[in-house]
């Protein structure tokens, strides 16, 4: 049995675990949205970095990600649940790809979110003004780096995907 998931954060440039397969291509009515406070890899409780969330939004198009194919035996997905922990909502979409935008290239896509009700999930911040984000990407760091080589690491990656 094999397990797709949606690499559309970090996992784009750095997926951090073996797969067997990848492939680049989008999925429809998702926006990104920098809305979730990483406490773990890129910041503190005392001093969150924002990272990527994955949004409901009815005509939006999330671009140029990539999707992994995973053994469901191996330990990726044990991975994963550690690594992701701050998104607290397992979701599953249909991943389309360039050459064949109107079918699906894979159904049943897991992709990690966050919940958006800060009653519900703790790490969700909600929108904020830009400079406001500027400030949390530019200021936060901790075990994994800072939220600038975040940024610029993901700027990078969907770049040299297209």
């Amino acid at each position: 049995m094999v397990l797709w998931v949606f690499g559309y954060v970090s996992l784009v440039w750095n997926p951090g675990f073996e797969f067997d397969e990848s492939i680049v291509g989008f999925i429809e009515d998702h926006k990104q949205a920098f809305t979730v406070a990483c406490i773990y890899h890129r910041g503190t409780p005392e001093n969150p970095a924002r990272t990527l969330n994955l949004e409901r939004s009815e005509g939006s198009i999330c671009m140029d990600s990539t999707s992994f194919a995973i053994g469901v035996s191996r330990t990726a997905l044990k991975y994963l649940e550690k690594r992701v922990c701050e998104y607290n909502l397992k979701a599953y979409v249909d991943f389309y790809v360039e050459e064949n935008p109107l079918k699906p290239a894979v159904t049943d896509v897991t992709v990690f979110i966050s919940t958006p009700d800060k009653e519900v999930d703790k790490y969700y911040l909600g929108p904020a003004p830009v400079e406001e984000m500027a400030r949390q990407i530019a200021m936060s760091s901790e075990p994994c780096g800072n939220s600038r080589d975040y940024l610029f690491s993901l700027q990078k990656a969907l770049f040299a995907i297209g």
